[in-house]
């Protein structure tokens, strides 16, 4: 990795190249085309984080002035726990940077942030496919063991 990324809070000035980001991260997941999110939900998405009532918050990897990479996190209470928790729900870095070091700088700069927050753990998950990174989540995570189950309406 680059001593010139940077790892900092997304501007209202950056949407032109988060999105591409977000629209890559979902085409990951199978987003894209007729399955792809509505507009709405990415206008949504983008306001939640400039919003100070919302707990969802999104950190930006930059290099020589281009956004490589982003990781949304939301903040939210725990049976389990006094101090909040961090869900780390998005991570995604451009094809290029993949496999020098962003993911994981994306990833402690939101344990920076949960640090900062008081939160008592940063989680997340991923699909059981995505082996690659699970390569590097096996390295600055354990692994639960939770399986995850859901429910649409």
């Amino acid at each position: 990795m680059s001593n010139s990324l940077t790892i900092r809070p997304v501007t209202r000035q950056d949407f032109d190249q988060w999105l591409p980001l977000w629209e890559g991260y979902n085409a990951f997941y199978g987003r894209s085309g007729a399955t792809a999110l509505a507009a709405e939900i990415t206008q949504m998405t983008w306001a939640r984080f400039f919003d100070a009532y919302e707990p969802v918050h999104a950190l930006v990897a930059e290099g020589q002035g281009q956004l490589l990479g982003i990781a949304h996190y939301l903040f939210h209470r725990s049976t389990t726990s006094i101090e909040p928790s961090c869900y780390l729900q998005d991570l995604f870095t451009n094809d290029a940077s993949r496999g020098k070091g962003m993911g994981k700088a994306l990833i402690n700069g939101v344990y920076g942030q949960a640090r900062i927050a008081g939160a008592a753990r940063v989680y997340w998950q991923t699909h059981e496919t995505n082996l690659t990174a699970m390569k590097l989540y096996d390295k600055v995570a354990e692994r639960s063991g939770f399986v995850v189950y859901r429910h649409f309406f």
